[in-house]
């Protein structure tokens, strides 16, 4: 007679420490800067040419404790920077400029808006497109190899650096999908 108290499960796999796992992920840390309401909206409109304050908030509509907030915030974390600037006849005032590291986010604006404009089309589609400044040539935003060839995301995998933590959670991450993937 087969034990009927005898229960299977799956085996148990080693957890991971979600907060360490966290810390040392750097999309998470990018969207600890990014996430916050606004911030993709102020770095598009910086990214246009927009760093007076007055011209964040009538391109935004956002109160104005909330983007000095939020300008304050990507100050902190090195995306702009604040720099007076003087106007004939009024006080000097900030701008805020991008930084380098700020200017590299236009690739990652670049890349959510290509994703919108397919899976989340406004009312009229597209409301813009890029192109090369030299012969307005349509361009999007792709994975490219060393050698400036066009790869297709299903051919592009992410590794862990060998000499990091990083490598117990990747292969933490390969355990899980196998796992699902044996259940299908």
């Amino acid at each position: 007679m087969p034990d009927l108290t005898a229960t299977t499960h799956e085996p148990e796999l080693d957890p991971v420490d979600a907060r360490e796992y966290q810390a040392l992920c750097s999309i998470s840390r990018t969207v600890d800067i990014l996430g916050p309401r606004w911030n993709f909206q102020i770095i598009r409109e910086a990214l246009a040419g927009i760093t007076r304050f007055a011209d964040f908030r009538e391109m935004l509509g956002v109160s104005p404790d909330i983007l000095s907030a939020r300008l304050s915030s990507l100050v902190d974390a090195g995306v702009l920077e604040r720099r007076k600037y003087h106007a004939p006849g009024e006080r000097a005032r900030d701008e805020y400029v991008l930084t380098q590291a700020g200017r590299e986010l236009d690739i990652v604006i670049s890349a959510l808006r290509d994703w919108g404009d397919r899976h989340a089309p406004g009312e009229f589609g597209p409301i813009s497109r890029r192109i090369r400044r030299s012969d307005e040539t349509p361009v999007h935003v792709a994975y490219v190899d060393d050698a400036g060839r066009e790869v297709p995301s299903e051919d592009v995998v992410a590794l862990p650096v060998e000499s990091t933590p990083a490598v117990r959670f990747y292969a933490r991450r390969r355990e899980l999908v196998e796992r699902a993937a044996a259940t299908r």
